[in-house]
């Protein structure tokens, strides 16, 4: 009972005071997510420096689990790397969604055992875990981002080589095109000397005939 009670003050002191409530940018992807069962909604954005979790911000509307929970989330992954944020998720669900089979770790959910008890109310886990989806799926559109932003300067790069490649051969054709044209008006000289009756190109050089 005593243990009970210490956890109740543990999620009222996290709905009262909520780490990372309030949107904060700049952030690199945003999940909203609702409960459907009593209407809880929250809005949570991700930012990543590299592999690691470096900021989580929302606003939670709902009851004070779903609150409370949104801020031990905030607690316990801002500053671990993707892979490690995503253990402590794994963790917490197993032990929500454990009706109560499930001894919950506290070196690796930290004030998250306080949830522990909500496993034995299936109508409450749905509440406990909205922040957590949300996460999840902030960090999995962050990756989805950064491959679209790969994917655009793929194609940018391509059409940047396409269009040198463009240049050049408009350029190879318009000196292959002054070419043709000079040899052109060339012959047309030779052609105009000729008819007007100038030198023959074969004609023997006076200097050189022999007497």
């Amino acid at each position: 009972m005593q243990l009970e009670r210490m956890y109740h003050e543990i999620i009222l002191d996290h709905y009262r005071s909520p780490h990372g409530s309030g949107l904060r940018e700049p952030f690199d992807a945003e999940s909203f997510q609702v409960n459907p069962t009593c209407g809880d909604e929250i809005t949570l954005r991700v930012r990543l420096d590299g592999d690691t979790v470096a900021d989580v911000s929302h606003e939670t509307l709902g009851c004070s689990i779903s609150q409370a929970s949104a801020s031990v989330l905030t607690e316990l992954v801002v500053g671990r790397s993707v892979a490690d944020s995503m253990r402590v998720l794994s963790a917490f669900q197993a032990m929500t969604q454990g009706r109560g089979q499930v001894e919950p770790d506290e070196e690796v959910l930290g004030d998250g055992v306080a949830f522990a008890g909500v496993a034995r109310y299936p109508a409450r886990v749905k509440c406990a875990l909205l922040g957590w989806m949300a996460f999840k799926d902030a960090v999995v559109r962050t990756a989805q981002v950064e491959t679209a932003q790969v994917e655009t300067a793929q194609v940018e790069t391509a059409q940047v080589e396409t269009a040198q490649v463009e240049t050049a051969q408009v350029e190879t054709a318009q000196v292959e095109t002054a070419q043709v044209r000079t040899a052109q008006v060339r012959t047309a000289q030779v052609r105009t000397a000729q008819s007007r009756g100038g030198p023959r190109t074969d004609a023997v050089d006076p200097t050189e005939a022999t007497t």
